[in-house]
């Protein structure tokens, strides 16, 4: 556990955040999980070992109310997890680093780009979802976040519900980035799957039109799905990484 987080100047203090460091050379990869996730995933573990296999730094982390970092799940906001994100960056690594950001993961990577332009060497997104609170509710949904606070949807991946909050869903609002140019200059490397039931391919497509880096490429996968933890799309995301860290 660390108690690196602390809070910017008027707002409440941040949960402590439990994580792994994986020691190595850099640029260190950090790796950001998806909404309702957390560090032991099936990418971040592989990303882990083959970090260490490569003698590379790699840092994993849970969000605060996440896995087993503090706080209550149900009082984080997307805004609360940028701070946690830049926190990791500014406190637990040192020099460049290389963020992989799987889903909810792949917004904040971008924010924390922006915020961090001289820290950010290179971004890996995994099916990102930027401004996912616009575009993947509906107009019900929307309703029921703003009279009744809460929403709860069926998970496809775990036995209980997937909960959102007014406060997330006004943070995210808040921070939403696909308006128009995106102002990061790091290489950019996008994966996303063409069976992904919950980010539309061609949203990623369109983010990559919208980054102002000029070093962007995006793959995709014909049969790939959300999740893209399959032996075949790890391996596309390792080469991803490495093609960026060995850049620096």
């Amino acid at each position: 556990m660390t108690d690196a987080t602390r809070a910017q100047p008027g707002s409440s203090p941040r949960p402590r955040l439990a994580y792994h460091l994986t020691p190595g050379t850099g640029p260190a990869v950090v790796f950001l999980p998806g909404y309702a996730s957390d560090m032991s995933g099936t990418k971040a573990v592989a990303l882990e070992a083959w970090a260490r296999d490569a003698g590379r730094g790699f840092l994993r982390f849970d969000y605060g109310g996440c896995g087993q970092s503090e706080g209550k799940f149900a009082d984080q906001t997307l805004a609360g997890w940028l701070e946690d994100v830049l926190a990791m960056i500014d406190h637990a690594v040192a020099g460049p680093v290389v963020l992989v950001g799987s889903s909810m993961g792949g917004w904040l990577m971008l924010l924390a780009a922006r915020a961090r332009p001289d820290r950010v060497a290179g971004l890996v997104g995994i099916a990102p979802a930027p401004d996912f609170t616009d575009w993947g509710f509906s107009t019900e949904e929307k309703m029921t976040l703003l009279q009744e606070g809460r929403l709860e949807r069926s998970n496809p991946y775990g036995p209980e519900p997937t909960l959102y909050t007014r406060a997330f869903w006004s943070s995210g609002e808040a921070n939403r980035l696909m308006f128009g140019e995106v102002a990061i200059d790091a290489p950019v490397r996008l994966i996303q799957g063409q069976r992904d039931p919950d980010v539309p391919w061609n949203r990623t497509v369109h983010l990559a039109t919208l980054l102002r880096s000029a070093d962007v490429q995006v793959t995709l996968v014909k049969d790939g799905d959300h999740r893209l933890s399959r032996d075949t799309d790890v391996a596309l995301i390792v080469r991803a990484v490495e093609d960026l860290v060995g850049r620096s």
